[in-house]
């Protein structure tokens, strides 16, 4: 199962030229787009297409790219030749530690109108969770799944751990929905620092081993490297690459 990775870790990495050939030469087949690849997608996608690479997934943010800014979103997924499209984060408003959980059944509401268009147009679509969805004792991640009910979950896995929540359980609770995975990992307490706690995949604290056999029984076809806040991309995307192999 090929590896994809988010360009979103390699943003300040020099030029999109040579971060893809640098992917493809560490034995990468997939990369998943974000906003700041999306400037002149046909160019972009003659830059994947040179490298052998292709984009199977992408993040559009915020919600507003699936209603005002849908038609551009489509066109733009279209393009770079994918078939799953995901909203990465809520609005600022929504970005705390103490849930408002009548705007997050707000955004549920939006998310499920802006799936029924999405899906019309012959792409999946889902929500891509970060740590205030597992926040306090009522979970927004609960509300969106369960106020949503045609949007799929890419999960990232880290920050299920960093919101306080158990992945595993989360995994069995939600199987079936979860389509796609963020594997990354958290540093050990004190390492790390100028990374946000970060570490690359496998050189952390995740019991990945563990975490990717209840992926896979759960239906997840699609895993992608990422780091928030890497100091080195090659060394990150290359480490990662080599530990996903193991798992």
């Amino acid at each position: 199962m090929d590896a994809s990775f988010q360009l979103y870790s390699a943003r300040n990495g020099g030029s999109w030229a040579d971060t893809l050939k640098l992917l493809a030469d560490l034995g990468y087949t997939q990369v998943e787009g974000f906003g700041g690849s999306y400037e002149d997608p046909a160019a972009f996608k003659a830059l994947l297409d040179a490298n052998g690479l292709s984009m199977p997934s992408g993040h559009f943010f915020p919600v507003g790219s699936f209603e005002d800014g849908l038609e551009q979103s489509l066109d733009t997924a279209r393009t770079l030749g994918m078939n799953r499209v995901f909203c990465p984060a809520p609005e600022d408003d929504l970005r705390t530690d103490t849930p408002d959980l009548a705007a997050w059944k707000a955004i549920a509401a939006r998310l499920e109108t802006a799936a029924k268009k999405v899906k019309d147009a012959g792409f999946a679509f889902g929500w891509h969770n970060h740590h205030w969805e597992f926040m306090g004792d009522s979970p927004a991640m609960d509300i969106l799944l369960t106020e949503a009910p045609s949007i799929d979950w890419e999960m990232d896995v880290a920050w299920v751990v960093r919101g306080g929540g158990d992945p595993l359980e989360w995994i069995e609770k939600y199987r079936g929905r979860i389509t796609t995975a963020h594997i990354k990992d958290i540093a050990r307490a004190g390492e790390c620092l100028d990374e946000d706690g970060w570490a690359d995949v496998g050189q952390g604290t995740m019991d990945w081993a563990g975490i990717m056999q209840a992926l896979r029984a759960a239906g997840v076809d699609l895993f992608v490297m990422e780091h928030d806040k890497p100091s080195d991309i090659e060394r990150f995307a290359k480490r990662s690459i080599e530990a996903f192999k193991g798992y």
